[in-house]
C-alpha cells in the first residue's frame, strides 16, 4: 500500500534518517516509537507529503488516501458548529445534499420529467452513501471522544485547543482514509475517550500509524512496533510489551556479538604488534590487517533505559491523617461539582484520581491543596508539607536561570553533586545542567518542574497530569521516583501505565461524590468490569418478585439434568485447557523464531512467521474466552446443585 525506500532526511548537517526502509500493508496497525528528537513526527509529515525527503522515495498506491492528525491542528478555528466541522468528512454526500436541495427548489417551477428523473438519481446516490445516517455517525464519534450531546451545535471557536483537536480527530475517523497517521492522539483525551479510540482503532478497516507515549494505548491497539533509532527504522511484530521483551533479547544478542568481536579484534591486534617486524610472519600479519579493515563492526549496545538511583528524602514525617475533607461542596453557579461529600487521605496513601474530563478532578486537587473556596471543612494534618505540580508550574520557572540554578533555588540545601544526581535521573547530564530554562522544550521544562517538586522535601505531593509531554523514558523515571518516595501523594492522570505503576488507591467522582476503591488500578479495572456486567444483567433480566425470599427447590429431574450438563462442561473445560497449553507452546516457539536475528535476512520467511504468530495469538484469545465462559457455566451449575 505504501513503501518507504532508502529514505534519508537531513536537518542542517544532522541526519534524522539515512537509508531507512518501511513497508505499510493494508490493515497494519503500527506504533511508531523512539526517544524525543529522533524524528517520529517528521516521518509522519514525510509520509503525508508535507516534507520532502533529502533522498530516497515514498511510493504509495493510487487508491491510498491519507488522513493526518498532527499537533498543528490545535490552532484551527471555525465559526461552524463542531457537528458541522466533523460532517465535513462526508464531502461527496454533502455535495449530493446541496444538489438535491437545488433540484427541489427548481421543482417549485419546473415539473418536467427530466428534473424528476434527476432528483430520483440524486436521491438514490445519496441513499447509497448512507446520507440519512451521517449526522448520527458524526454525533456518535464526537460523543465517543467526550463531547456532550448539547455541545454538538456549539461553534468550534468556543472550545480550547485540546477540545478542537478532538473534533479534528473525529473528522479524520469519519473520513476513514486508507492510511491514518496519528501524532500523539491521546494527549488531549481523558480515560474513557482513550478507551473509546482504542476500541475504534482495533476494528478500523484501514492501516494506522500512530506516535504515542501511552504504553497501554499501544498495547491495546497496535499489532506491530517500528522503532526510530540510529537514523533508521526497525520493525518488531506485536504490541509494545512484546517490543520491549524482543528488544531486550536483541540487545543481549548484539552485546554478546560485540564483546566477542572486541575480544577477537584485541587478539588480532596483539598478533599484528607481536609479529609485525618478523619477515617470516609478514604474510600472516598483512592478512590480518586486511581482515580488520574489511570487518563490519558490531556496534556496542547503548541502553536507553534510565534508572533512578537517588533517594528522595524529606525532613519531617507527617501525622497519620494528611488531609480530611468533611461534608464539602463545590459548585460554579448552577454547575454542581461536589455535594456534601467526605474523604480522608492518610500517611502512605498513593492515590490516583481518575475519570472523564469535566467531572472535577483538577478542582478536587485544588480543594485538597487549599486553594479553592468550598463549603464544608478541609483539615490539614500535623507536620504536612505539601507541594503542588501542575502544567502552570512550567510558567513559574525562571527563564533566565540555568537548570541547576533553578533546582538550587528550591531551598532544599542540596549540594551541587546531589543536584546533579537528581538531574541525571531526569536525563540532564554533563553540561546539560547549565542550559537556560528558556531554550528547553515543553517536555524538558516538565522534567525540571517535576525534579523541583520531588526535591522540595515535601511529604505530600499533589500532581496534576504529571506525564503530559513526557516520553517513555521520562514516564518510567517518574514511576521509579514515586515508587521510592516515602511520603504521600495524590495524582490526576489518564496514563494507565503510570497509574498501574504508582497507585495503591483509586479515587473517582460519581454523582458529585468522592468514591474510593482501596486497591491497585488493575484490581479496580477488574472490579469495574464486574460491576458493569452485573448492571447489564440486571437491566436485561426481568425484575424478581419481591415475595419469595428463599431459593426454590430444584426437582429431581432438574438435578439429574444439571449433573449431566456439569459433566459435559467439565470434559469440554479439560479439552480447552489442553488446547490452550498447545497454543501457548506454539506462540512461544514462534516468538523464539522471531527473536532470531538471522531470519530477518529472509523477508518472506519473516512475513510467514508473523502471519502464523498472529493466527496463533487470535486462536489463543478465543480459546481463553471459551475457557472463561465454561468456568462461569460450571460455577452456576455447581451453585444450582448446592
Amino acid at each position: 500500500m505504501l513503501s518507504i525506500n532508502n529514505l534519508s532526511y537531513f536537518i542542517g548537517g544532522r541526519a534524522l534518517y539515512e537509508n531507512a526502509n518501511l513497508h505499510i500493508k493494508p490493515k497494519d496497525k503500527i506504533g511508531l516509537v523512539g526517544q524525543n528528537g529522533t524524528g517520529k513526527s517528521t516521518l509522519l509529515k514525510i509520509i503525508a507529503g508535507e516534507y520532502q525527503p533529502s533522498s530516497g522515495e515514498v511510493q504509495k498506491a493510487k487508491d491510498c488516501s491519507i488522513g493526518f492528525l498532527n499537533q498543528d491542528l490545535l490552532s484551527y478555528q471555525s465559526d461552524d458548529s463542531i457537528l458541522n466541522v466533523a460532517l465535513a468528512a462526508f464531502k461527496e454526500t454533502l455535495a449530493l445534499q446541496d444538489e438535491i436541495d437545488a433540484v427541489l427548489k427548481k421543482m417549485e417551477t419546473d415539473f418536467s420529467e427530466e428534473i424528476i428523473n434527476r432528483l430520483a438519481t440524486l436521491q438514490e446516490r445519496f441513499e447509497a452513501n448512507e446520507g440519512y445516517t451521517i449526522k448520527a455517525k458524526a454525533a456518535e464519534v464526537l460523543e465517543g471522544i467526550g463531547f456532550r450531546t448539547e455541545d454538538l451545535e456549539k461553534p468550534l471557536r468556543n472550545f480550547s485547543g485540546g477540545w478542537r483537536m478532538r473534533v479534528m480527530l473525529a473528522k479524520l475517523l469519519l473520513e476513514k482514509p486508507a492510511l491514518l497517521l496519528l501524532d500523539e492522539p491521546t494527549n488531549h483525551l481523558d480515560l474513557p475517550s482513550i478507551q473509546w479510540v482504542e476500541n475504534y482503532l482495533k476494528t478500523y478497516e484501514g492501516a494506522v500509524v500512530v506516535v504515542s507515549h501511552d504504553q497501554t494505548f499501544l498495547d491495546n491497539c497496535v499489532t506491530s512496533i517500528v522503532e526510530v533509532a540510529n537514523q533508521t527504522l526497525t520493525s518488531y511484530p506485536g504490541n509494545y510489551s512484546f517490543y520491549k521483551r524482543e528488544k531486550k533479547e536483541r540487545m543481549e544478542i548484539q552485546q554478546n556479538a560485540y564483546e566477542n568481536q572486541q575480544q577477537m579484534i584485541k587478539q588480532t591486534e596483539r598478533f599484528i604488534e607481536r609479529f609485525r617486524a618478523k619477515a617470516t610472519k609478514s604474510n600472516q600479519v598483512q592478512s590480518r590487517i586486511k581482515a580488520l579493515e574489511r570487518m563490519e563492526r558490531v556496534q556496542e549496545v547503548v541502553d536507553d533505559e534510565a534508572f533512578v538511583n537517588f533517594k528522595f528524602k524529606f525532613s519531617q514525617r507527617s501525622g497519620r491523617h494528611v488531609i480530611t475533607l468533611d461534608h464539602i461542596g463545590k459548585r460554579y453557579g448552577d454547575l454542581v461539582i461536589l455535594e456534601n461529600t467526605s474523604a480522608n487521605i492518610e500517611r502512605g496513601d498513593k492515590i490516583a484520581l481518575i475519570g472523564a474530563n469535566g467531572k472535577g478532578k483538577s478542582t478536587l486537587l485544588r480543594i485538597i491543596a487549599g486553594t479553592e473556596a468550598i463549603t464544608g471543612i478541609r483539615t490539614q494534618g500535623h507536620n504536612v508539607i505539601p507541594s503542588f505540580y501542575a502544567q502552570h508550574q512550567l510558567e513559574a520557572l525562571t527563564l533566565d536561570n540555568e537548570i541547576i540554578q533553578e533546582l538550587a533555588q528550591e531551598g532544599s540545601n542540596k549540594s551541587e553533586t546531589e543536584l546533579r544526581n537528581v538531574l541525571g535521573c531526569f536525563l540532564f547530564t554533563n553540561d546539560d545542567v547549565f542550559k537556560k530554562i528558556k531554550v528547553l522544550s515543553g517536555g524538558e521544562k516538565s522534567r525540571v518542574a517535576l525534579a523541583k517538586t520531588l526535591i522540595s522535601e515535601a511529604n505530600f505531593l499533589l500532581l496534576d497530569e504529571p506525564t503530559n509531554h513526557l516520553d517513555f523514558q521520562s514516564v518510567n523515571i517518574l514511576i521509579q521516583s514515586l515508587q521510592q518516595y516515602e511520603g504521600t501523594f495524590i495524582t490526576v492522570s489518564h496514563d494507565r501505565h503510570f497509574i498501574k505503576g504508582v497507585a495503591n488507591k483509586i479515587w473517582y467522582i460519581e454523582d458529585h461524590q468522592i468514591k474510593e476503591y482501596p486497591g491497585t488500578y488493575e484490581e479496580y479495572e477488574f472490579w469495574k468490569a464486574q460491576q458493569e456486567e452485573e448492571e447489564k444483567f440486571e437491566k436485561s433480566s426481568e425484575k424478581p418478585s419481591p415475595k419469595p425470599k428463599t431459593k426454590p427447590q430444584a426437582s429431581n429431574f432438574e438435578i439429574q439434568d444439571a449433573k449431566r450438563n456439569l459433566k459435559k462442561l467439565e470434559n469440554e473445560l479439560e479439552q480447552i485447557e489442553v488446547e490452550i497449553e498447545k497454543l501457548e507452546e506454539e506462540e512461544k516457539e514462534l516468538e523464539n523464531q522471531l527473536a532470531d536475528p538471522e531470519i530477518y535476512q529472509q523477508e518472506s520467511k519473516v512475513s510467514s512467521i508473523q502471519d502464523s504468530y498472529q493466527k496463533v495469538k487470535s486462536k489463543l484469545e478465543q480459546a481463553n474466552e471459551t475457557w472463561e465462559k465454561l468456568v462461569d457455566q460450571i460455577a452456576e451449575l455447581q451453585e444450582t446443585l448446592g
